[in-house]
């Protein structure tokens, strides 16, 4: 299920890691530890590949100590691996070369809040919860909303996304500029704070999504928002996946300017009234959300239950109590613990993918229909709004049969999401567990991404292993 990871030690220049862990152990003190809990806990995010500790693992606290731990592993030719709150999904922080882990959670101060032109910029320790915590007495909010509370370091790192995306975008759109530290210590900034500018290389897009495999990010300029005026959420189930995707489809094609939309089928449904204590029917069921005016909101939520009845929705439910809206929105973003408790001691792989929106019922409708023949347990839930969706694979690890047959369920739905023009992965990232899906996605354009990262990381020190081999 897992791939086979080898660490080459006997490959390794033990001397030139033990000298540049000397280094910075003078440089760092404290602030620097190689013992093997720590470097255990630095060592595999909340995926299901093993663990892969890095050697010594370092927290600094500004953009000139990054830099400066930089130019030790640089000059010593150790592997860098960037580490937020080790919340990513397909092995993005395993030390599959050891080398130094740069932990960024002390980095974790807002540096400003530029309010009249609706940005800030933050270190990348900072959580994306927060940050709205810091914004909540201005009127703004940040919309990107993974599951976790993960950093915005790690977020612009994986490029992450969340429920808000069909209105508010990814991180893609809302990263306005970025300072990097590259492979070598030099220290660049992408982008000034102009909302639009025609000079050069986009820069910020670049890092954006590039994974920790081209540099350190340790600064965050963002896109703020207004808090709405009003908000209410819905619930509506379906009797079919199928049905519930259909309302999602006419819903955007409708031009209606919904917030989120989220879907879970009966099994995740299950897991979510088992973990959060809710009582949802354990049907399809999509969530919803709608800002703007107060009546806007009702407007909004009065057309997409028209659509609803169409597809043969129930009994479509909404409300404006932030207490419920609280409530619904923690157990949705709770959904992957929810599917790890179904079966205890299982091993648990969650992936994602994302389709043109008009091919989605269909794949999704094909990949519970693989499921059920695999005889696999895998919870469904998505961003359905804008054609991405999750599934948590759920195995007997001891099992290699099980196992087999749930790596075939993954195999097979990446090349569905293909077959339909779309992507290995909507949001988890490529990491290791994803790199061979994107010579089919990419094809001669993954030889561009080798010759982008042999340029700016000639020695493959920033988080080697990753995206793409070298």
């Amino acid at each position: 299920m897992s791939l086979q990871i080898h660490r080459e030690v006997e490959h390794r220049p033990e001397s030139r890691i033990d000298e540049a862990i000397a280094v910075l152990k003078e440089r760092f003190g404290d602030r620097l530890s190689t013992s093997q809990a720590m470097r255990d806990q630095h060592g595999k995010g909340e995926d299901h590949h093993p663990i892969v500790p890095p050697d010594a693992v370092v927290f600094p606290e500004s953009t000139e100590e990054v830099a400066d731990i930089v130019r030790v592993c640089a000059d010593h030719k150790v592997p860098i691996i960037p580490f937020g709150t080790g919340t990513s999904l397909e092995g993005h922080v395993a030390a599959l070369n050891g080398g130094v882990c740069i932990d960024v959670s002390r980095m974790n101060n807002v540096i400003e809040v530029n309010a009249e032109d609706l940005d800030c910029k933050v270190q990348p320790g900072v959580t994306r919860k927060a940050l709205n915590e810091y914004l909540r007495d201005t009127g703004l909010f940040f919309p990107i909303d993974p599951g976790a509370d993960a950093s915005l370091g790690g977020m612009t790192a994986t490029r992450a996304s969340g429920t808000n995306a069909v209105r508010y975008g990814t991180m893609r759109e809302n990263v306005l500029g970025l300072t990097v530290v590259l492979a070598d210590g030099r220290v660049i900034r992408t982008a000034r704070r102009a909302r639009k500018s025609a000079a050069g290389y986009d820069l910020t897009r670049l890092f954006v999504g590039s994974e920790g495999t081209l540099g350190v990010i340790t600064e965050i300029s963002l896109r703020l928002f207004g808090i709405p005026e009003a908000t209410s959420v819905s619930v509506c189930n379906y009797p079919s996946l199928e049905a519930a995707v259909n309302t999602v489809i006419a819903t955007i094609q409708s031009g209606i300017p919904i917030a989120r939309i989220e879907i879970a089928n009966g099994i995740q449904l299950k897991a979510i009234n088992l973990y959060s204590k809710t009582d949802f029917p354990e049907e399809p069921t999509l969530f919803m959300e709608f800002h703007g005016t107060a009546a806007g909101v009702q407007e909004q939520a009065e057309m997409v239950k028209a659509l609803s009845d169409e597809f043969g929705g129930g009994e479509f439910k909404w409300t404006t109590s932030p207490e419920e809206r609280s409530k619904l929105w923690q157990a949705r973003h709770d959904a992957a613990y929810a599917a790890k408790s179904l079966r205890q001691g299982a091993e648990v792989w969650a992936t994602d993918v994302c389709v043109p929106i008009s091919r989605l019922a269909e794949c999704i409708v094909e990949t519970e229909r693989d499921l059920e023949e695999s005889d696999i347990l895998a919870p469904i839930v998505g961003h359905v709004g804008d054609g991405n969706f999750h599934m948590v694979l759920i195995a007997d690890k001891n099992d290699a049969e099980e196992m087999e047959r749930a790596n075939g369920v993954n195999q097979r739905l990446v090349e569905r999401a293909l077959a339909m023009d779309g992507t290995c992965t909507g949001e988890h990232g490529v990491g290791m567990g994803k790199m061979d899906f994107l010579i089919a996605e990419h094809g001669e354009a993954l030889s561009v991404m080798r010759q982008i990262k042999k340029s700016l990381d000639p020695d493959n020190l920033m988080n080697p292993g990753k995206i793409l081999r070298v």
